[in-house]
Formats: C-alpha cells, structure tokens, sequence
C-alpha cells in the first residue's frame, strides 16, 4: 500500500509496513525519496515528519546530483577499470579457450573466445568481482563476529542498485554491492561492519550510530570515500 506527498517542488514516496518507525531514504541517481511508515501513522503526520527532514533531504539530493558516474562501459582495449580502488586498462585477449581475467600491473586482461558478445564481457567482469568480494569477506567476517558479538548466516553479493548493502536481522543475512569490489578495501570492510551492526540494531537511531563510533571510529571518512568515488552508470528505472 502506497502514496505520494508533495514537499514543495518534488514528491515523496510513501509505502506503509508493519514497522515501529518511520524511515526515510534518498535514492540515486535523481534524489528519489522514499519514505517507510507504520501502517497506523497519518498521511499529513508522515509529511511534517518529512518536512522537518526537508534541509537534510536536499543535501542528499544535491550530493548524488554531482556525484560523479562511469560512462556505460563497452569491454574494449584501453577502457578503464577499477579493482580495489586502483585504476586499469582493459587488455582484450581473444584464444579459444574458457574466459579468464589476469590483473597485471597495469591493466586488466580480458581473455575471452573470438566474438564474445559485450554483454557476455560484462557477465565474466562482474562474476570475477563478485568472486574477489567472496574472498575477502571469510576473513573480514571472522574478525568482525566477534568483536561485534554477532553471527552471519549468509552473504549474497549481488548488483544492486540504489545501496551498497542491506541486512535481514531476523535471518541473519547481509547482502553486499558486487560494485565494492571496484573501491578501496576499507570500503568493503565499513559497508560490512554496518550491515553486521545492524544485526544488533535494525534502524539508524542514536545506538546504532553509537555501535559505528564504537567498531570503526572513522567510518565517517570511509563513507565519504566511498561516496567520493565514481559509480556506476545505470539506466535507472522506478
């Protein structure tokens, strides 16, 4: 169940759960918003909530505004790349001979079968990224369970569009942007203690924030990198 309020020259979404409080989001690459509210609360309390958030709101908008973006990318010789926050050329190798990916110095060779398709490319780059986020993550988690008190039933990394990461406390799942394997390390590590925090605290209200402070002191600064960095162009569809 859902509606719209007006906030002056821009709407937000409303979606009514069964949830205590009311959360609210902005959404790439536009600044959509959304907001998540308690089946019980009103229409017009939901927009003076909202109302209050109006400054915060337009901050976020005008971040992912300028936030700079990839061009779509085309798997082709000399196209640039990141992994783990460093930047490559495409090297396009084609043999007969199954798809690999070799990270050399400088450039990331692309070994595929003559007249492999660009969507197929695509498809190779992104399942090696998901594989070198799914080698990280034993190790990160293993250090983290621990200190945080928690326990992680399963990861998925996956492509996702509108977050770097989500969590279902009530299972104990954590999913993880296959797009964190293009930025540094740290980003990976902060997006996935604040997943794991979330096992603990399932909203963003004073005590998660006071967990973060607690885990990583300076997840500010990661924040801000991994915002700071070039994402993903994609043709966005609501």
């Amino acid at each position: 169940m859902g509606s719209k309020i007006s906030l002056g020259d821009f709407d937000a979404e409303v979606v009514f759960k069964k949830i205590k409080n009311v959360h609210l989001s902005v959404y790439p690459p536009h600044g959509m918003v959304k907001i998540s509210a308690p089946l019980h609360m009103n229409i017009d309390t939901i927009r003076v909530f909202a109302l209050t958030r109006l400054s915060w709101i337009k901050k976020q908008q005008k971040k992912l505004r300028e936030q700079e973006r990839e061009t779509p990318r085309e798997y082709i010789e000399r196209e640039s790349h990141f992994v783990w926050g460093k930047r490559y050329l495409l090297e396009v190798v084609e043999e007969e001979a199954p798809p690999r990916i070799e990270l050399r110095h400088r450039t990331l060779q692309l070994h595929v079968r003559p007249h492999t398709s660009d969507e197929a490319r695509a498809a190779i780059v992104s399942q090696w990224l998901r594989d070198h986020i799914r080698s990280a993550l034993p190790d990160l988690i293993a250090r983290w369970e621990p200190r945080i008190g928690v326990h992680v039933e399963k990861v998925f990394v996956q492509h996702m569009k509108t977050r770097w990461g989500s969590c279902n406390y009530k299972a104990g799942h954590i999913r993880l942007n296959t797009e964190l394997a293009k930025k540094p390390p740290e980003c990976l590590e902060y997006i996935l203690v604040h997943e794991m925090a979330h096992l603990l605290e399932p909203t963003h209200n004073a005590r998660f924030m006071a967990l973060m402070e607690q885990f990583i002191p300076k997840w500010r600064v990661y924040r801000d990198l991994l915002n700071q960095l070039p994402v993903r162009h994609e043709e966005w569809l609501y």
